[in-house]
């Protein structure tokens, strides 16, 4: 169980006895609606890289070999996506949160309604592939940027006795996200001809996303600049540092952190971007139905998010975390079998899949970041999270594809498990860090 002296919990008693201007329900909305947005991206790219990218962009090789560069490209973002917290901090420091924000989802728009007037290779060539990579870099950039501090500050805000369920709050966006983008793929390639799909119909997900960074973006930067939040902000030192200094102070636990939540993220991707490819790849099946398949059983991965909440408070949100990834564990050795298992196999799969999922994503941030110091806490929260997205999920696609087309889908329950030793590791390393420095 966390411990009830961390740093966090310390320094949010201090704020909440001088100041109460600004809810917690309040700062909630707009980390909901800011890492919904963000998700939705990132579905809907991550749809496009099986169902859209192995055809339009590597029509020159094979279906496999196409979706193995298109998961290269996937994984760019990520390896940028540190890069672009450290220049967006630079102008935090300099120029204001609202700044880098505005620039950050600027950018982040901008690079994703390019790639939907994409060119097909077979028009430009070599130079589709260095778009999309391009693209993607600064769709990943952007990610480094759109940190807002939102997340830290409603942990802090947060009545102590329900830290567990504001903390799943923000974690609500993703099941949001894949629901809405799943829907929106599965109703183009439902009712248009494939002519039509690959020609412009694909494209409309993109400008959706377009729609929806623009709404985001008003809402998050009105709670970025306001009076009463840069108030908080200042009060709870969630300021930008220097990225060098603060892995110097703060290197440990953020290195920790980003390996804690790892069992989360490798299930994160076997259960919504893996096994549209190997049903797309391996299988008659059509991708339509899997999509409706992957929508209706990310409600029941909303749901178990919430219930996780309710949990968190009840036994701690580091044993939560610990009890997923036994869980994640045991879930491995037959997860493979079910989705080889045909359309009920696979709705099973997804189905335990996303209830597993809820419960340990719900609650796989701040468990490490609740013990970084006052000064460091704003920017040390957003390398932990860049870091835990690289090292979980960045390349988790491309291995998962890999190893299961060369070895068998068994191979993919491997994968699962060594995510699920990582986490605990992780976690009693951090057990440890905390008790050597008194957190």
């Amino acid at each position: 169980m966390t411990s009830p002296t961390t740093t966090l919990e310390r320094d949010a008693r201090q704020i909440n006895a001088h100041d109460g201007e600004v809810r917690p329900g309040e700062i909630a909305v707009g980390v909901v609606i800011g890492r919904a947005s963000e998700f939705f991206d990132f579905f809907v790219y991550a749809i496009a890289s099986v169902v859209v990218f192995p055809k339009l962009v590597f029509p020159f090789v094979d279906p496999l070999t196409g979706t193995i560069y298109s998961f290269a490209i996937f994984a760019l973002a990520f390896i940028a996506r540190p890069i672009g917290t450290t220049l967006f901090m630079a102008i935090d420091r300099h120029h204001g949160r609202g700044a880098k924000l505005a620039a950050a989802l600027f950018l982040l728009g901008t690079s994703t309604v390019l790639i939907a007037f994409l060119p097909a290779y077979d028009t430009i060539g070599v130079a589709a592939i260095w778009l999309l990579a391009g693209l993607r870099i600064g769709q990943g950039l952007a990610w480094g940027g759109t940190w807002d501090g939102l997340a830290p500050l409603l942990a802090m805000r947060a009545p102590e006795s329900r830290r567990g369920w504001y903390a799943m709050l923000p974690q609500l966006g993703a099941p949001i996200g894949l629901i809405i983008a799943s829907a929106l793929f599965a109703f183009f390639l439902g009712n248009l001809s494939a002519a039509d799909f690959f020609e412009w119909g694909w494209r409309y997900p993109f400008f959706v996303a377009f729609a929806i960074n623009v709404v985001a973006m008003f809402a998050r930067l009105r709670m970025a600049v306001t009076p009463e939040y840069v108030k908080l902000f200042e009060s709870g030192d969630l300021e930008p540092q220097k990225i060098s200094e603060t892995l110097r102070v703060e290197g440990k636990g953020i290195l920790v952190g980003a390996f804690a939540p790892l069992a989360t993220f490798a299930l994160f991707h076997m259960v919504t971007v893996f096994p549209l490819s190997w049903v797309f790849l391996f299988t008659a099946e059509r991708p339509t139905r899997f999509l409706l398949i992957e929508a209706v059983a990310a409600f029941f991965g909303l749901a178990a998010v919430f219930v996780s909440g309710m949990l968190a408070d009840k036994v701690g949100r580091r044993t939560l975390l610990g009890g997923s990834a036994v869980a994640i564990a045991a879930f491995s050795g037959f997860a493979p079998q079910l989705l080889a298992g045909g359309v009920v196999g696979e709705s099973i799969y997804m189905v335990l899949s996303f209830v597993l999922l809820g419960l340990s994503f719900g609650q796989s941030s701040g468990v490490v970041a609740s013990t970084f110091s006052r000064k460091y806490r704003y920017t040390a929260s957003a390398l932990t999270n860049d870091l835990a997205w690289l090292f979980g999920a960045g390349f988790a696609p491309l291995a998962a594809l890999l190893l299961s087309s060369h070895f068998g889908l068994i191979a993919s329950g491997g994968y699962l498990l060594s995510g699920a030793v990582c986490t605990l590791l992780a976690l009693r390393f951090n057990r440890r860090l905390e008790m050597a420095t008194g957190g």
